[in-house]
């Protein structure tokens, strides 16, 4: 599992021209469910995400998580981020998991989520227009 963590200000995700995930501030995710990933890969990650302190404390240091933020989480599935370009020069995604499998992991990561913040999504499998408002900018990517 790869994920893109942004912090952000308002942020959503347009399918069609129709708006169908928005949030306030918080977190945007752009989540890859690999092949080799499961449930146990799932609450990892969610609980890796939920404890984070990438948020700043009364003296601007990063010390707050989305939690204690009361933020919000923007989850974007993107299978292309499991080409790691170390080889060729054209993406290759073989390590994605097939979409039909995918797709309940990503639900059950947000479920996940949802037990502790709001989230909102994109549409799994969707061609997707996503405006991220990036703030600080802060940007990690993180593997389980």
């Amino acid at each position: 599992m790869r994920i893109v963590i942004q912090r952000s200000g308002k942020s959503n995700v347009l399918v069609d021209g129709s708006e169908v995930g928005v949030i306030k501030s918080g977190l945007v995710l752009l989540v890859c469910i690999e092949k080799s990933d499961d449930s146990e890969t799932i609450k990892k990650a969610a609980n890796k995400i939920l404890s984070l302190r990438i948020f700043e404390d009364q003296n601007g240091k990063m010390n707050k998580s989305i939690t204690e933020v009361n933020g919000e989480i923007l989850a974007i599935s993107q299978f292309t981020l499991s080409w790691k370009g170390l080889k060729g020069n054209r993406p290759s995604f073989d390590n994605s998991m097939n979409p039909e499998k995918a797709i309940d992991l990503f639900n059950e990561f947000t479920e996940e989520l949802r037990n502790s913040v709001f989230v909102s999504t994109g549409s799994f499998g969707a061609s997707m227009d996503v405006k991220i408002q990036n703030l600080g900018p802060v940007t990690f990517c993180l593997d389980f």
